[in-house]
């Protein structure tokens, strides 16, 4: 394989996104309860009036015509009351309690009086105290869109609806494959090896952007052979199969030779952006003829990183029918220098306000320091520089799990 002019970095993310949309499709049934952070996969429409039946706001009574009024009982939240009988009579009502027929208007406890004679008076106040079928919504109305990402919200409003389940688009199933006999899997790196980094965080960045991490293999053989069983066999169970490490074209990189034995077709082949060079993401046709895709994220872990956020988010928004989500500007709160040709992606904390990012240290490729430190990365474009006071795109890291 040889080398190819590398893919502007909007561009490949464009790319990347594209190719996990044109192959969204698989959809399931979760219970409510297990829908918090999927995607709507078909609007949700009101199931019935919302609300279904005029509902008591206050405390108080509901009347029927002109006062005092005698009361006829009681009507509690979850009750079907009796129609009123005539003028004169009212029931005691509490809120969210079904409005019965014939009320006219509904009195708060605080601004009625009750005689020795048991009669009721009271003014109501003018606007009514109660609210009317369909207020929030009529039957059948579309309430979210397909594509909406369910959150406790859209949970609640489901289940206001009556709703026990919601389809949405199944979840991505990613696999890691970790390269290179020169990686240990424990104790402290020495002797001319270092210690795998990466094997233990990609899936959690992987579970922050919507895929399901079905395993770690690795470290894999540097052969040939050993690269494409592991890749097979991570086809077999995976939507997506990550592999780090031998992206670019040395004695002992068998990726590219690997994905031309299994036919793949390149979506992207390297990206003009620093760090992060040499990425890749490829296709190939799964068993049940849909198409399954190979990251191949750089060696080095911050690059690695940067090849998630570059190719693997956005494929998995994509896959997931989530959109792209735009990036937002922040003013840099230092200089950043350019690269060239090349984007610079350069990790940088938000300040307490979200408006300022400030680059952090220790960011070389082979470096973590700076990454953990990190809220995300600066976007300095090709053939630019910023300067303190600049606004630039910026690049978040994804959230934790515990929060939005």
């Amino acid at each position: 394989m040889t080398e190819t002019t590398p893919v502007d970095w909007e561009q490949a993310r464009a790319l990347a996104y594209a190719a996990g949309a044109a192959v969204a499709g698989r959809t399931e049934t979760v219970a409510l309860a297990d829908a918090d952070g999927r995607t709507l996969a078909e609007p949700l429409r009101a199931l019935t009036d919302l609300p279904a039946f005029p509902t008591s706001s206050i405390d108080g009574w509901a009347v029927r015509g002109a006062g005092p009024w005698r009361p006829e009982g009681r009507v509690l939240a979850g009750g079907t009351p009796q129609p009123l009988s005539a003028d004169g009579a009212c029931v005691e009502i509490a809120t969210g309690a079904m409005v019965p027929a014939g009320a006219t208007a509904l009195i708060r406890v605080e601004d009625s009086a009750t005689s020795d004679e048991g009669l009721v008076s009271g003014e109501p106040r003018p606007i009514p105290d109660w609210r009317l079928p369909g207020e929030e919504a009529h039957l059948g109305e579309e309430l979210l869109p397909a594509g909406t990402p369910v959150d406790p919200a859209v949970i609640g409003v489901a289940a206001t609806c009556g709703y026990a389940e919601l389809t949405v688009w199944a979840e991505p199933r990613a696999a890691l494959l970790v390269f290179g006999d020169e990686l240990l899997t424990e104790g402290t790196p020495g002797a001319g090896r270092v210690r795998d980094s990466l094997g233990p965080q990609v899936p959690g960045w992987l579970r922050r952007y919507g895929a399901t991490p079905i395993g770690v293999t690795g470290p894999v053989k540097d052969t040939l052979a050993a690269h494409l069983d592991a890749i097979r066999t991570g086809l077999e169970e995976a939507d997506l199969v990550c592999t780090t490490g031998g992206t670019m074209h040395g004695p002992v990189d068998h990726l590219h030779p690997a994905l031309a034995e299994l036919g793949a077709d390149y979506v992207v082949n390297t990206v003009a952006v620093r760090p992060g060079f040499p990425m890749l993401l490829a296709r190939v046709t799964g068993a049940d003829g849909r198409p399954k895709f190979i990251a191949g994220l750089p060696g080095n872990p911050q690059s690695a990183v940067i090849a998630l956020v570059t190719l693997v988010a956005p494929l998995l928004a994509g896959l997931r029918g989530r959109p792209m989500p735009p990036l937002p500007s922040v003013e840099a709160g230092a200089a950043v220098p350019g690269r060239g040709n090349f984007t610079h992606l350069a990790l940088a904390a938000l300040d307490p306000t979200g408006r300022t990012a400030t680059p952090v240290g220790h960011v070389g490729s082979a470096m973590l320091r700076g990454l953990a430190n990190a809220h995300g990365f600066a976007v300095v474009r090709p053939g630019t520089k910023a300067d303190a006071g600049d606004l630039v795109p910026f690049l978040p890291l994804p959230l934790t799990p515990g929060e939005r």
